[in-house]
């Protein structure tokens, strides 16, 4: 009963859903990693006000909180558009 025909064929269906998203994900992560060779550093990222920098005489300190905010908030509305799809 639990190797029969059916229950398989649902199976296979599955694992040809999740191939098709790691494809997916692979090209957007290649895609990514081009866009950056390409372009290089974004001018405004991790320069905005709000980004945390303390450098004193042999201590640098960096942390770019408003940009960790922006990148959540088109994160969070990227992920709110495609899973309403």
């Amino acid at each position: 009963m639990f190797f029969g025909r059916k229950d398989d064929e649902t199976v296979m269906s599955g694992l040809g859903d999740l191939g098709k998203i790691l494809i997916f994900l692979g090209l957007v992560i290649v895609l990514l990693g081009v866009f950056l060779l390409i372009f290089g550093k974004i001018p405004f990222l991790g320069k905005l006000p709000g980004d945390i920098y303390v450098s004193r005489k042999n201590f640098t300190f960096y942390f770019p909180l408003a940009t960790c905010i922006l990148l959540s908030l088109i994160l969070s509305l990227i992920a709110r558009v495609w899973s309403k799809k």
